[in-house]
């Protein structure tokens, strides 16, 4: 991309992800998950936007997953320019505004570039080259959306009515949004070609949309306003004060002020977009063999037709057999088996698992923490076996339990390991026992991850059973 403006990213970074369970859950959604590569959606949102022709991004996320966008974002060599916090989930609406007034604290006609992360854009020149032809729009004080030309007749996207039909290279008047039609209507709609699919990808000067939001979504304004005021240094990220965030109504951006703005324009895009919103999707995207098969992990496909096999765990091998417009995907801790015609369903899935109290409804198998991740291999009455990967010179805190004692054994790297006044390094094949009670606390000083094996033994072995001392996250 060329150009002299200097476009300010805002990625957008909450959200579930239900529809790929169970590899997207609540407390690890699909955008951290490297669904298209070794990377993940995230990683790569952040390097379509990185470069001489951006300023930093600004990221709004939860506060849960705070540490795993500053991770993702330092593996790929990018340093955000702020992290919004927000105490809760209100949609795109409430996110988008808090990051403008952000932006605009500094330059209030800074153009800035709205998207999620939890996309895929194959052909990044391509992005490239509508986001110059939005720039020009942009700064004549139209607000641009992004429509992808359609090269089926989908019924899972939204669209976009051109004015005077779709033309490539050109910022053309937005007739009108189309919600999600029926196929009879999403073929029609094919067959005109003056529609294309809604992006949800946004430009505009940060000024721009304010008076938008002001005139189409005063109520938000107030709320997110005194949220942002408020707001709270943490640790390098600003979280927004709750009791206004929470006052702010729960809206998308575009039935706050889109769908209701005047003067918007639209760039088409044709580079392989895909908002990976379900699994049949991300089949498709996967590009199927001969058969029609996707395949990722150790998977055996035998006389299988139009069929997604996915294995998520290590060790475990996954066979399908004689399958045909199936979805299989195996985790450590749930596996799902669904048509593919049920792709849109599994929200059904998740909402039964909730109902049982089942903690795979929302909980990843593996826990990320700022120092890295733990997963649980064993779990039992009195005893639970964990394997724990601590990153690069990161350490836990200094903490103690009121009801378990622990054993720890190296089996990669090693360990700085602090037992009440003793502090001594532990190698691999070593190993060093927590008495229950005891102030402890567990470095990486290396420069490789270092994992162990832990072994908890006792009465109770929840996660609250911690009592901090010191701790480099902030942590209570």
């Amino acid at each position: 991309m060329t150009g002299r403006v200097a476009i300010t990213p805002i990625l957008l970074c909450g959200g579930s992800g239900t529809r790929l369970w169970p590899l997207s859950r609540r407390s690890y959604p699909k955008q951290f998950s490297a669904l298209m590569g070794e990377e993940s959606l995230f990683q790569a949102s952040v390097r379509r936007v990185w470069g001489k022709e951006f300023a930093r991004p600004v990221v709004v996320t939860g506060a849960e997953f705070r540490f795993i966008v500053t991770q993702q974002m330092a593996e790929v060599g990018a340093d955000p320019a702020a992290v919004i916090l927000e105490p809760s989930a209100r949609n795109t609406g409430p996110a988008v505004l808090a990051a403008v007034m952000q932006v605009a604290q500094n330059d209030p006609e800074a153009i800035v570039l709205i998207a999620p992360s939890d996309h895929v854009v194959r052909d990044v020149q391509a992005f490239h080259a509508a986001l110059t032809v939005a720039v020009g729009a942009a700064a004549e004080g139209r607000i641009v959306t992004f429509g992808i030309t359609p090269d089926r007749a989908e019924t899972g996207y939204g669209y976009l009515e051109v004015e005077g039909g779709v033309e490539a290279g050109v910022a053309a008047p937005l007739r009108r949004f189309v919600e999600k039609p029926d196929r009879a209507r999403a073929e029609a709609m094919l067959a005109e070609g003056r529609f294309l699919w809604n992006a949800g990808i946004f430009m505009a000067r940060a000024d721009v949309l304010l008076a938008a939001f002001e005139r189409h979504a005063p109520g938000l304004v107030g709320p997110v306003r005194a949220a942002l005021e408020g707001a709270q240094p943490d640790l390098g990220f600003l979280r927004l004060a709750a009791e206004p965030w929470g006052e702010a109504e729960e809206i998308s951006i575009d039935y706050a002020v889109m769908e209701r703005a005047e003067r918007l324009s639209v760039v088409p895009f044709d580079g392989g977009w895909s908002d990976l919103g379900g699994w049949e999707t991300v089949w498709r995207e996967m590009g199927p063999d001969g058969q029609g098969v996707a395949a990722s992990g150790a998977v055996h496909a035998i006389d299988c037709r139009d069929t997604l096999l996915r294995s998520e765990a290590e060790g475990q091998v996954l066979i399908g057999l004689g399958l045909e417009r199936m979805i299989a995907v195996a985790m450590p801790d749930a596996v799902l088996v669904a048509p593919m015609d049920r792709a849109q369903d599994l929200r059904l899935a998740v909402a039964a698992l909730k109902a049982s109290g089942a903690r795979q409804a929302t909980e990843f198998p593996k826990d990320h923490r700022p120092w890295g991740w733990f997963e649980s291999l064993v779990l039992a009455d009195r005893f639970q076996v964990k394997r724990i990967h601590v990153h690069p010179g990161a350490s836990l805190s200094l903490q103690s339990h009121h009801h378990r004692a622990e054993h720890w054994i190296v089996v990669q790297g090693t360990a700085r390991v602090t037992v009440d006044a003793e502090v001594r390094l532990v190698s691999e094949n070593q190993s060093v026992y927590i008495p229950l009670g005891a102030r402890h606390r567990l470095e990486n000083p290396g420069k490789l991850p270092m994992v162990l094996i832990e072994v908890q033994t006792g009465g109770y072995l929840g996660e609250d059973d911690i009592i901090r001392y010191e701790d480099g996250y902030g942590r209570g």
